[in-house]
């Protein structure tokens, strides 16, 4: 049977894969946050797990605005790297499990989460920043399968933290069904507070920031409990793309073990960086 055995969580902003392809790790003024993806990188050698849910948004590259849907995943062997306007990044088709795919399709469509599903997702920076960075060792090939999972986070309606939350729970539901061995992690992305037009631009709030990140360890009930309202609010317009990190949270058990935070704020958007190791069996 698979398992769950941790969920990860990934600022996916475009510069850092600009860092990442320049090899400019050290450039300064970003050294924390790119140390902080050193030991999820030792994390993920040492435990290797053989697919990663990874739950995104696209910045209309596969959607537009005319046709975005709320959920959207990829069932391919092999995910093609997009073209966001400025030739593709110099990485390699990322690898995918198309038998896991379509099992976690049926899957959340019988717990009545209906998808769109995709044989042909081009990935953006939405998704490519994070396994870029956690999978550096991708020359010759990714390490993980990676099973991209798009959340409408851009066009509303947008589905509230609570149905985030509860995707996260038919997620494991539908991994503990498949029947391979197999460790799978989750991956939830997105930048904390952040607002990036209108008269909040620039807008940012490191306290919200720390609560939600302590929250989301101990508490997470009560964020998905909260009106996308009060993410936007507190968050930012943007920032309320946080609740993709509801759905990986919903995807562990009650009980986590925090191995990893680190937080950092360069710019206008609060990053942060999570391993929480499942803890299936503590009350």
């Amino acid at each position: 049977m698979a398992r769950i055995i941790a969920g990860l969580g990934s600022p996916h902003a475009p510069s850092i894969g600009a860092l990442i392809d320049k090899g400019a790790w050290q450039e300064p003024g970003w050294e924390k946050l790119l140390d902080g993806y050193r030991p999820m990188q030792d994390w993920l050698r040492e435990r290797r797990p053989d697919a990663a849910i990874l739950i995104y948004n696209d910045h209309v590259t596969s959607f537009f605005f005319d046709r975005y849907p709320t959920f959207a995943l990829s069932v391919a062997g092999e995910h093609p790297i997009a073209d966001e306007g400025f030739g593709p990044r110099p990485l390699p088709p990322v690898r995918g499990d198309a038998e896991f795919a379509w099992h976690v399709a049926h899957s959340l469509v019988d717990d009545e989460f209906d998808l769109t599903v995709c044989q042909d997702m081009p990935l953006d920076h939405g998704a490519l920043t994070p396994v870029s960075a956690l999978w550096p060792d991708h020359a010759e090939g990714w390490p993980c399968a990676i099973l991209p999972l798009a959340v409408n986070v851009l066009q509303f309606p947008v589905p509230g933290p609570g149905r985030l939350f509860r995707l996260g729970k038919a997620l494991r539901r539908a991994v503990e069904s498949f029947p391979r061995d197999m460790d799978v992690v989750v991956l939830g992305t997105g930048g904390l507070s952040h607002q990036l037009h209108g008269e909040r631009f620039g807008y940012q709030n490191q306290d919200w920031d720390m609560e939600f990140l302590d929250r989301l360890q101990d508490d997470p009930e009560h964020l998905a409990g909260l009106r996308l309202q009060d993410f936007i609010e507190r968050g930012g317009a943007e920032g309320a793309e946080v609740i993709m990190w509801l759905a990986m949270r919903g995807a562990l058990s009650m009980r986590v073990r925090c191995l990893h935070r680190n937080y950092h704020a360069p710019l206008h958007t609060g990053f942060a960086q999570v391993i929480y190791e499942d803890m299936p069996h503590v009350a």
